[in-house]
Formats: C-alpha cells, structure tokens, sequence
C-alpha cells in the first residue's frame, strides 16, 4: 500500500524540479496555490489531472491528496493559506489564470517565507484579491470510474493522436458507441470529443515544454493540421503555441 504523507501546514517556498521530477503523494491541512515561474506543472489526484503552464496556477484546497510532475525544467511556487481563508470558495482542484501582477505577487510572497510582518500582510492581502479576481481556466482531464471507460481513456493516453471514432474504439474495449458515449457524459461530465480535446491540449503542453516545434506537437497530438492545432491553442489559453511562456 502506497503511505501518503501528510504535511499538516503546506509550506510556502520556492523549489526546483527537473524535467520529469516528482513529489509523491500526499495533502496539507491547510489551502496551497501553486505555480510554475518556468516549466510546465501537472498535478494528479484521484479525480484527475490538471496542467498549468506558466500564466497559470493550480489551487490545491485543503485535505486533497495529491503528486506532482515536473515537465521541463520546473521552478515551483508554492503559497500555503490557513484553511480558513479560501478567497475563491473552491473545494476542488482548479486551474487559474496568472497575469503579471499576481505572477510577481506570488513570486514575491515565496521568496522570503520566514519574514512576517506589516508588509508581508499587506502584500498577502494584495495576493488574495488578485486570486478573487482570477479567471479560471477548463484544464482539468477528469479520471473515469467505469471500467470500460477507463480502458478506452488509457488507450488514447498511450497515444492521444490515434484518430479512431468512438464506435472503433468501443469495439477494442468491448462497448457500443452509445454506451459509452453515455459514460462520457454521466462519468466524466463531457462529451467524448471534448475529452479527447482535453487530452491533446495536456499533452501538447507537456511537448512543447520538452522543446519539441509546433509542428510536431501539432502531428503527435493528432490534429489534422498545425493550424488546426495552432487556432484550438489560441482560443483555449489566449496565445499561439510558438509564444507559449514554457521558458
């Protein structure tokens, strides 16, 4: 049985990770946001995963056991809040947008944890109304409960660019089209094309972290074209992917 640690205060600091880096799982009794200066973050936890690149932030709420992975070469904020101030009112994993005022909010905050006092309060108080004003972000890849349905989502992880239809994909795990298009919905709270979407999006994110060109991400993710995979890009996270902030 994997022991999950329990941290009871989630700390605020910065850290490194190297690309493929982990933190194993475990949960904080208390809120933590946290944000890749640089890198791509993946968190996973028993719902699911969420990606955040690097205008992005993952609130983690109190209690959620979770495991972290580095894609590229990761710089981590991490921001712990006392359970009771929880600006969002979010009892799940989310993603959120960072635009450049909470990124230096944020950065700021972590690089010296130790020091309390007037101007850190303030700069806390500042950090939170920029979270309440945080858009958040459609990053999560729900993790199905039905067995078949898992089967066929473990295949297109493998490999998020097989093209095959539902019904293609049903007959390998042993489902109809109908069946299983009524899991996507009742399991994971979207439709099958939509998840699949999601699923490209994640990946794609996680290849051009590792340096890969536009193109080939474009090609390993399964779009039909780069510019097919290029104008998904933009109106998901608001820039191409050739000006993603990996770095």
């Amino acid at each position: 049985m994997t022991r999950i640690r329990h941290e009871p205060v989630a700390p605020t600091r910065t850290q490194r990770l190297a690309s493929g880096g982990s933190i194993d799982a475990h949960r904080h009794d208390d809120h933590q946001i946290v944000y890749a200066g640089r890198g791509v973050l993946a968190i996973t936890t028993s719902a699911g995963s969420w990606v955040a690149p690097g205008n992005r932030a993952i609130w983690v709420p109190a209690g959620t056991v979770h495991a972290h992975r580095a894609h590229g070469e990761l710089d981590l904020h991490l921001v712990g809040l006392p359970a009771t101030d929880n600006p969002l009112g979010l009892d799940a994993p989310t993603v959120l947008a960072v635009g450049p005022l909470l990124r230096e909010l944020i950065i700021a905050y972590t690089r010296a944890p130790g020091h309390d006092g007037p101007e850190r309060t303030r700069l806390r108080a500042v950090l939170l109304d920029q979270l309440r004003a945080s858009p958040q972000q459609p990053l999560h890849l729900p993790a199905p409960a039905s067995p078949r349905l898992r089967a066929l989502c473990e295949i297109l992880q493998a490999d998020p660019a097989d093209n095959r239809s539902l019904a293609e994909l049903g007959r390998q795990v042993g489902a109809s089209d109908r069946t299983l298009s009524r899991l996507f919905r009742s399991d994971l709270g979207m439709t099958f094309p939509q998840w699949r979407t999601q699923l490209r999006l994640q990946h794609a994110l996680v290849l051009l972290a590792e340096k890969e060109p536009v193109t080939t991400v474009a090609h390993r993710c399964g779009w039909s074209s780069t510019s097919a995979f290029i104008d998904v890009f933009r109106r998901t996270f608001g820039h191409t992917p050739g000006s993603h902030p990996a770095d």
